[in-house]
This record gives structure tokens, C-alpha cells and sequence, in this order.
């Protein structure tokens, strides 16, 4: 099970929200391709940024710290997410040295996008799947929608989506623990690899994710208890095995 540090972005500068707050957020530091060098050494094997600005705005506004990172670390697989919209910013990812880009919003509110976007961009599109009591958000995680979960992943399955990045948002940021429950629920009903988020606050997650491997949990995404010092991404990638 591959472990994935996260850098989230919120003006040029690396940050962690609560339960996807922007007036919540706590800075970790000012140099994100830094940041991403401190997590290669570390034994990083991919790289989960978000922009946050562009989630909200709905297009992207650190893509510039994002290109960055990517020059600077030619052979690392990152995967984005934040703001986007339409194929000329995945292209644009892309062509940067982005390896995956993750689709969340409009996967949600059109859902056709997605199949448009894995069959121009075959092996390199990901889904986002943010959920609070149940029910997918969208825009930056400040509004509900009405679809569900199970179903809008197995169509996104039938897309040809790499795989899906499932949040819990009311854990998020939180350090109250990551739903393993949840998590291995939808593993279970799709083929696709599943990326748990959200919550992550002790090894012990990883070890309990770690036990659903088999329904299909192939990763997941640790941010705030990596900044805190909960554990070391060593400890986490030592727990979780190989990946990647």
C-alpha cells in the first residue's frame, strides 16, 4: 500500500485546512518544492498536491509552484488536484511533468467530462470523491450534492478512471482518525485502486487501511499528522509496505 504525502497550496505557500475550512488553515511552510524535496528524501514515491485556491476559485491558481515542482523533481509521480475544469489545464499538468490529474468537482456536477477526459488522456485521469454524512461536495468541498457515492464510482470505473481518491470531510484535518469503514466499502464495490483521505492521524490508521489491501485499498494520503509529527513517513511506508 503506497503512502502519499500531501501538499496542499493556498497562496503560493504549504498549508493543511480543517474539514476543508479556508478560514482554517495552518501554513507549514513558505517553499513548496521544498517541501517536496524534504518528502523524496523521506522515501516519497508519489506526491498528492492540491491547489486550494483553484478548488475554490474552480481554476488553477498555484499552478505555477505546481510546474516547479514537477522541473524540479523530473522523475517523482505527482498527482494534482484543485481547479480543474476543463482539458486544456490537464494538458497542461501534464505536459509540465504531472503524472496524474484528479478530477473532482465537475466529475461530480458532469459527469460525461470524465469519460471525455479518459479517453483523450488514457492511464493519467483520477477521480476525487469528497464525501461528508454520505453525500459527495463540490467547490472546494463548500456545497453537497445529491448523487451517490457507490454508483457515481462505478460509472466513473466504466470511464476508465486509474483510480479514486476517497475523502471523508469531516475528518479531514481533524487527526480524529481515518473511515476505514467507508473506504473499504467503496473498495469492495469497484475495481479500480481506491486512495484513502482524509483523517490520518496515527500509524495505526495505516495499519488498519493496510488490513483492507486486499478489497482493494492500494493507497493513502497523509497530511497533517506528517507535519505534526504523528509518525515519520519512514514509519508509515515501513507499516504500509511497497507501493507504486
Amino acid at each position: 500500500m503506497l503512502v502519499i504525502p500531501a501538499i496542499d497550496l493556498k497562496e503560493g505557500k504549504c498549508v493543511r485546512l480543517r474539514q476543508g475550512r479556508m478560514d482554517e488553515s495552518t501554513v507549514f511552510g513558505d517553499d513548496p518544492v521544498a517541501m517536496a524535496s524534504r518528502w523524496i528524501d523521506a522515501g516519497a514515491a508519489r506526491l498528492h498536491i492540491v491547489d486550494l485556491d483553484g478548488a475554490f476559485a474552480g481554476s488553477p491558481k498555484n499552478a505555477a509552484v505546481i510546474h516547479r515542482i514537477a522541473e524540479a523533481h523530473p522523475t517523482l509521480r505527482i498527482q494534482v488536484g484543485g481547479g480543474i475544469r476543463d482539458a486544456d489545464t490537464v494538458q497542461a499538468y501534464l505536459e509540465a511533468g504531472v503524472e496524474y490529474v484528479i478530477v473532482g468537482t465537475k466529475a461530480v456536477s458532469a459527469p460525461h467530462f470524465v469519460n471525455d477526459l479518459c479517453l483523450e488522456f488514457p492511464g493519467r485521469i483520477i477521480v476525487g470523491l469528497d464525501a461528508r454524512d454520505g453525500k459527495l461536495a463540490v467547490d472546494g468541498w463548500s456545497k453537497l450534492s445529491h448523487h451517490d457515492l457507490i454508483d457515481l464510482a462505478q460509472h466513473f470505473e466504466t470511464d476508465g478512471v486509474m483510480a479514486i481518491v476517497y475523502t471523508d470531510i469531516s475528518r479531514d484535518g481533524m487527526m480524529q482518525g481515518v473511515n476505514v469503514e467507508a473506504t473499504a466499502r467503496l473498495a469492495r464495490e469497484v475495481r479500480v485502486p481506491v486512495i484513502a483521505s482524509g483523517g490520518v492521524s496515527s500509524l495505526d490508521d495505516i495499519r488498519r487501511l493496510k488490513e483492507h489491501e486486499d478489497d482493494g485499498i492500494d493507497g493513502v494520503i497523509v497530511g497533517r499528522a506528517l507535519y505534526e509529527g504523528a509518525f515519520t513517513l519512514q514509519e508509515a511506508i515501513a507499516l504500509a509496505g511497497s507501493g507504486d
